[in-house]
């Protein structure tokens, strides 16, 4: 049942937030605002998590407690969008966007509270779930959006993404902290963040994600929907793109972690994302079609579900429970790095030379990452092979003794 109550209420969060994503970038365009700034504001909800996501994860473990921050966030996703319905004027929307990012923030608290209904091996499998439903949320809300701002006004989704939260806040009152994230004796200290932040494996897909999440917020959360828009796209027609993409998307998160994974190990899983990724991210320099541009987005949906799942489970997997918010807190504060830079550099390159610049960039974002996968993967197959090299070894002289 409390599983039950947690996936309806994470459904609402990512519907609150997302519900105007897709046409966020073409409502700005429209309002007069350059490309530029449209950047600026994409990119400031990535800048706010950068500073807030890693103390509300130490927080959370100091006082052992997620639920406040379920809380917080269904309050400021609410806030978000009744910022956009004031009166225009540049400061409105990019306070909506900050506040944003204060609620995707209190993300950590919810990664973590789910993770605690499972046992600590399970990590894997608990963060495929979660992002089923974050992928589940966030196309809900983003198919509503095309809907509400096609037959109603540009104004509606942000009205729907209100009630969204209000609805999301009265029922996560109803959610029980686990026995486990209330236990005094587990509960982080400030002299434990040391170590946690040292984790080598959280370290390395802190990196990667960072490249990851500059490349979504380029593409699908970012200029994708602008991209359909000058190719004539309707509010319906960028529902449909947001659909193409989010389907393959969830498909994905769910299969990756629970079939791919096993079968191909983590590393080539990710690696296979990154490449796919960049060559759908590159192909949007040469799309002159809307049908392409469906194509396009669910490869590039699917080979985002691939690595994204994954990431998120490396992260956590080998912390200890009274320190997984600090680990997820960091992990999300380091990956919102890409979520702000990605847009930011990318409206400018954009304004420079050219929409296809942004998605060109990215692309380039896909081949670093997968060249440091590759590198990773290498040295630490070396050190393993070198581990069994030195026991075996070390055994047989034991023998001959």
């Amino acid at each position: 049942m409390e599983r039950r109550l947690f996936t309806i209420v994470t459904l609402l969060y990512w519907t609150s937030m997302y519900i105007y994503v897709p046409t966020l970038s073409p409502y700005l365009s429209d309002l007069g605002y350059s490309l530029p700034f449209i950047g600026i504001v994409l990119g400031s909800y990535g800048l706010v998590q950068m500073l807030v996501r890693f103390p509300l994860g130490v927080l959370s473990d100091r006082l052992g407690k997620r639920k406040p921050f379920i809380l917080l966030g269904f309050v400021s996703a609410g806030g978000s969008c009744m910022l956009f319905l004031l009166p225009d004027l540049w400061i409105w929307p990019l306070a909506g966007r900050l506040l944003a990012g204060v609620c995707a923030s209190t993300w950590v608290a919810f990664t973590v509270m789910y993770a605690a209904f499972f046992a600590h091996g399970e990590a894997g499998k608990a963060m495929g779930n979660i992002s089923v439903m974050t992928v589940s949320g966030q196309m809900a809300g983003m198919l509503l959006s095309g809907w509400l701002t096609d037959d109603f006004s540009p104004k509606a989704p942000f009205v729907v993404g209100i009630a969204a939260a209000v609805i999301g806040l009265a029922l996560s009152l109803f959610l029980r902290e686990s026995h486990t994230s209330l236990d005094e004796g587990k509960r982080m200290s400030l002299d434990r963040v040391g170590k946690v932040v040292r984790n080598s494996t959280l370290l390395r897909v802190s990196m990667l994600s960072i490249l990851a999440h500059g490349v979504l917020f380029i593409t699908m959360f970012g200029f994708t929907p602008l991209k359909g828009a000058e190719l004539g796209a309707s509010g319906i027609e960028l529902t449909l793109l947001v659909f193409a993409f989010m389907l393959p998307h969830a498909t994905a998160s769910f299969l990756t972690g629970s079939r791919f994974a096993p079968v191909f190990g983590p590393w080539k899983v990710i690696a296979a994302g990154f490449i796919l990724s960049g060559i759908c991210t590159g192909s949007m320099l040469f799309i002159d079609r809307l049908p392409l541009l469906y194509l396009s987005q669910a490869f590039n949906g699917f080979a985002q579900g691939l690595h994204l799942p994954l990431l998120l489970g490396l992260a956590i997997r080998d912390v200890q429970e009274r320190g997984r918010a600090t680990a997820m807190g960091l992990y999300q504060a380091i990956y919102a790095i890409g979520m702000f830079s990605g847009p930011f550099l990318a409206g400018w390159l954009n304004e420079e030379w050219g929409l296809g610049s942004g998605f060109v960039f990215g692309a380039l974002l896909t081949l670093i990452a997968t060249s440091l996968v590759w590198r990773w993967s290498i040295a630490d197959k070396r050190k393993s092979d070198g581990r069994m090299d030195h026991n075996g070894n070390a055994g047989l002289r034991k023998s001959e003794g």
